[in-house]
């Protein structure tokens, strides 16, 4: 379709294990050494709408920040690729654009401490020659204000910043690239619970006005349930269910969609309940045959052991991948935090 802008095409993402002491010994003895790899992120294939906001959500674990990284640039796919208007955005492990800008989970993290927020703020644009030296002051106000931070703190280092400022200072250092997509790795969840807010009605606010495309990624539904307009729901490497945020959100299509939304705290007209999903997630080093989600899924079949479900089309605009779909109906009470 014409309105996509940026597209995951089936990429895939494999970690292998280094060499050690005991592979050199069992090769040495003229033995196999058992080969250790790690399926991060398996065949995904992902639309992202020019100027709207996309939630990717998931237990930790499942894979959501390392498609975010394939998607900004950050690692290149083991298979698959990205593309950002029609062509890649990867030459070889090279990126070669700075239209994909991310914003990291962690401020305190992810800030040079050693430059000055002006320094931070300025650096990407003068190495692209986007702004000159001599204008870059002039340049880090605007965007320092866009952030909602005063101009003066150009000259500061983020030492001297609490989670959220430094946060804002990320922000305005990946929107002073003038990116069309940004990709967010859970931007609040170091924030405190106060400071979260503002951050969140930051980036709805910022989505709108400079008409961005977003990726974000949490592990909060509330968060997403306010910013997004469509879901992606992940588990185990793979995406099990996509569409429209409230439909999703009002009848699940896949047990595991549900499971996770069920599993958020509702505050109703008694106490509150909680109903955590069942079972442990797998390892990703040994997932399961056939459907990843069977070891802890209500509704398995034999089939579900045996047959990998394919992610499909099941009503317009949304997507699941259940063998039994058909079969099963799943409702679930939207979350109201």
């Amino acid at each position: 379709m014409s309105d996509i802008l940026l597209k995951a095409d089936h990429v895939t993402m494999t970690f292998f294990g280094k060499t050690t002491l005991v592979d050199r010994i069992v090769r040495r003895m003229g033995g196999r050494p058992k080969k250790r790899s790690l399926l991060a992120v398996a065949d995904v294939s992902l639309a992202l709408y020019r100027g709207r906001m996309l939630g990717l959500v998931g237990e930790s674990g499942c894979g959501k920040s390392t498609l975010g990284r394939m998607i900004a640039g950050i690692l290149s796919p083991t298979s698959g690729s990205v593309l950002l208007d029609g062509k890649p955005i990867m030459v070889g492990k090279r990126k070669v654009t700075t239209r994909i800008q991310t914003v990291f989970q962690d401020p305190f993290a992810s800030l040079d401490a050693r430059m000055r927020v002006g320094q931070i703020v300025a650096e990407g644009p003068i190495a692209h020659r986007r702004v000159t030296k001599a204008a870059a002051r002039q340049f880090v106000t605007r965007w320092l204000e866009t952030v909602g931070l005063d101009p003066s703190y150009a000259d500061r280092y983020p030492h001297q910043f609490s989670g959220g400022q430094r946060q804002r200072i990320a922000i305005a250092r990946a929107l002073a690239m003038a990116p069309d997509v940004l990709v967010c790795d859970e931007p609040v969840a170091s924030l405190d619970v106060s400071i979260q807010a503002q951050i969140i009605n930051l980036f709805a606010r910022l989505t709108r006005e400079l008409n961005l495309t977003t990726l974000f990624i949490s592990h909060d539904l509330g968060v997403i349930r306010h910013l997004c307009e469509s879901v992606a729901v992940m588990y185990l490497g793979g995406i099990v269910e996509s569409g429209p945020t409230a439909d999703v959100y009002s009848k699940p299509l896949h047990p595991y969609s549900k499971a996770l939304i069920d599993a958020v705290p509702k505050i109703g007209d008694g106490a509150a309940t909680f109903k955590p999903i069942a079972g442990e997630i797998p390892s990703p080093l040994d997932p399961p045959s056939g459907c990843v989600f069977h070891t802890r899924c209500p509704y398995i079949v034999d089939r579900c052991r045996i047959e990998r479900p394919v992610l499909r089309e099941v009503t317009s605009g949304r997507w699941a991948a259940c063998h039994r779909i058909d079969e099963i109906s799943l409702t679930s009470k939207v979350a109201d935090s």
